[in-house]
């Protein structure tokens, strides 16, 4: 029928009784009659476990043998999967990165998958085996393991299923879609059946947790079609697709999301000269401080300027740490900062042919007294920050400003997981 990859998240492989759980789903496609290669995440929390290990062992352990450590989760789940299906009497065999091979950067612990050579695998799946892949890891040209970084399974699935030619990638996790905002905010938030990649990498960029943002990036790249599933029931999922499909749903804002991670810092009474904003963000940048939003006002003396802009919050006290160092650079007159902020986005690949969406966000907050601190925009996206405290009310606010309440709340079994948080 068709060659599909299907992907099981940490929670969906949470102990031997979900493991069979998943086996079953697998199971069901084989004798659908379809071509199946699965990528598994390890059991939830054994990463965090093995970390601790290297981290008992040595702080600083070496890259390279950590990488050693942390991958061994996934092959665990891999080799159970492969047992529990044959078990069940599905041919199975399991395939770890250096086995197809996966080829990566030599970036331990943020490794790039650079290739994946699919010949012994094809073969084996047109033979009628199962093929279950460890995701989150992959091999340097030097043959050392290397891992991709913390929600690199879906990346693994997404760039396995472009290797192989598959259909799809289906990404089993703990919600059954994508909403449009968090339903245990807005209980009747509406689950999309199709969304655009363009609008699903925005949503992930802002705060949904649905999708790991690289591999939407690359499913958009390589042009797969991603489906969001539950592991723990059959409703229908949320297809990931390209905007050209005809059949994609054309309304004018996706979703809605919130991020609380962020916090704001400004410089107030900075010169305003030319080269002033270098001496600010090139040692953030130099420090890997990772800047958001940016908004730079004239202040009321003359010659001077007040510049504002976001941080994630864990990096705060190293980032006013180096603006501190750089004082003499930058000649501001204080530093300020507030980690309680978050960011409301609201997004839509409708923004780019109808006008209006930001004044509508704009005049929502502000009839609820909702105060903006600083506003960013794309094509397809309005982001603002506010108080942390308002966060709830401007996500429902906006969610009914834009028409995105449904007629009934979602079943409340069918939502297992938050479809567009930020921890």
């Amino acid at each position: 029928m068709a060659r599909i990859v299907m992907k099981f998240g940490g929670t969906s492989m949470a102990g031997t009784e979900r493991i069979r759980n998943v086996a079953s789903r697998v199971k069901t496609a084989v004798e659908a009659g379809h071509e199946v290669a699965v990528v598994v995440s390890a059991m939830a929390g054994e990463t965090d476990r093995l970390v601790g290990f290297c981290r008992e062992a040595a702080p600083l352990a070496t890259p390279a043998e950590y990488d050693v450590v942390v991958a061994a989760g996934e092959q665990v789940t891999a080799g159970l999967l492969a047992i529990t299906l044959q078990a069940m009497g599905v041919r199975a065999r399991s395939w770890l990165g250096w086995q197809l091979p996966i080829r990566t950067s030599d970036a331990h612990g943020t490794a790039r998958i650079e290739g994946i050579d699919t010949t012994a695998v094809l073969a084996s799946m047109a033979a009628g085996e199962v093929a279950v892949v460890p995701g989150f890891q992959g091999m340097t040209a030097g043959g050392r393991v290397t891992t991709l970084g913390r929600g690199g399974s879906d990346t693994s699935a997404v760039a396995l299923a472009a290797a192989l030619g598959a259909e799809r990638c289906d990404i089993y996790t703990d919600v059954d879609g994508v909403y449009t905002t968090d339903p245990r905010i807005v209980p009747r938030a509406q689950k999309l059946s199709r969304i655009t990649y363009e609008e699903m990498l925005e949503l992930a960029s802002v705060g949904a947790k649905v999708l790991q943002t690289r591999s939407v990036e690359l499913a958009m790249k390589e042009k797969v079609r991603v489906q969001v599933l539950s592991s723990f029931s059959d409703a229908p999922g949320t297809l990931v697709v390209d905007e050209s499909e005809d059949d994609v749903e054309q309304q004018l804002i996706a979703g809605v999301a919130y991020d609380k991670s962020e916090a704001k810092v400004t410089l107030v009474g900075v010169p305003d000269r030319p080269g002033v904003v270098a001496a600010i963000f090139g040692p953030l940048a130099d420090a890997n401080v990772n800047v958001d939003m940016i908004v730079q006002n004239i202040a009321k003396d003359e010659g001077k300027t007040d510049v504002t802009f976001t941080v994630p919050r864990a990096q705060l006290p190293l980032s006013l740490d180096v603006l501190d160092r750089a004082h003499a650079d930058i000649g501001h007159a204080a530093l300020l900062s507030d980690a309680a902020v978050a960011k409301i986005s609201v997004v839509g690949v409708g923004m780019r042919s109808h006008a209006g969406v930001a004044a509508t966000m704009f005049r929502a907050l502000a009839t609820r007294g909702i105060n903006i601190q600083a506003i960013t925009t794309s094509e397809i996206k309005v982001s603002v920050l506010i108080a942390e405290e308002y966060v709830e009310l401007a996500v429902r606010v906006l969610h009914t400003a834009y028409g995105l309440d449904g007629a009934e709340p979602p079943a409340p079994d069918t939502i297992s997981g938050t479809a567009m948080e930020t921890a």
